[in-house]
This record gives C-alpha cells, structure tokens and sequence, in this order.
C-alpha cells in the first residue's frame, strides 16, 4: 500500500555531510513513524534513527546521535536524514521505513513498509 524510495546517497570524504530522502506514495504516512536504518556489507541491518508521526519525539543510535537529524515534511509526504561529520563506518546502504504503530520503535521488524536503500560510500 505504501512504497518507500529513497535517494540522496553517494560517494563522500570523511567529514562531508549527505542528506537523504526518502518518499513515500501509495498513501500518506503522516500518521506513521518513520525509520532510517543502515546496513553494511557482512553486517545485520541496524537502526539508525526514528521520528514519531507529530515530529515530537525522536530517536537515534548512539554511533550517530550528534552527526544526524531526522525530520520529516508531512505535506510532502517525504522524510530526510541530515548525515554530518560522516564518518568511514558509516558507509553501507540506508533503508527507510515505515510504522504504522503508534509511537516509536527501533527494532525492523516493527516496520510495515520498506524502501530498496540508497548507498551511502564514505572515503577516510
């Protein structure tokens, strides 16, 4: 019902900053969280960051938190993760998903609706 695409990723030095996108149509997700997740190569895939429905309240790794900010425009009906200071270990695929539960989860499989991942390549 809900198809997920993000986009933004590429090829980076250690410190640049990268902003992803991730859009969403089929229907709105306004009332849904929204999730960033990551996933490198021989490496589970790993929760970055989570935004509630309202913006209110927000979550994020401790490998990222300070570095990255998660936002979302409701009217666009679009979310964004803000990537500063990347770092190496930061590279892997970026995923973005979608909760129709209420509130915020860091776990995947709380996560109804998935994107395919845009690459994010970070170079020391």
């Amino acid at each position: 019902q809900v198809q997920l695409v993000e986009s933004g990723g590429g090829l980076v030095q250690a410190g640049d900053s990268l902003r992803l996108s991730c859009a969403a149509s089929g229907r709105t997700v306004s009332t849904y969280a929204m999730g960033w997740f990551r996933q490198a190569p021989g490496k589970e895939r790993e929760f970055v960051a989570v935004i509630s429905w309202n913006s209110g309240n927000t979550y994020y790794s401790d490998s990222v938190k300070g570095r990255f900010t998660i936002s979302r425009d409701n009217a666009k009906n679009t979310v964004y993760l803000q990537m500063n200071n990347l770092k190496p270990e930061d590279a892997a695929v970026y995923y973005c998903a979608a909760d129709r539960s209420y509130g915020t989860a860091v776990a995947p499989r709380c996560y109804d609706y998935w994107g395919q991942g845009t690459q994010v390549t970070v170079s020391s």
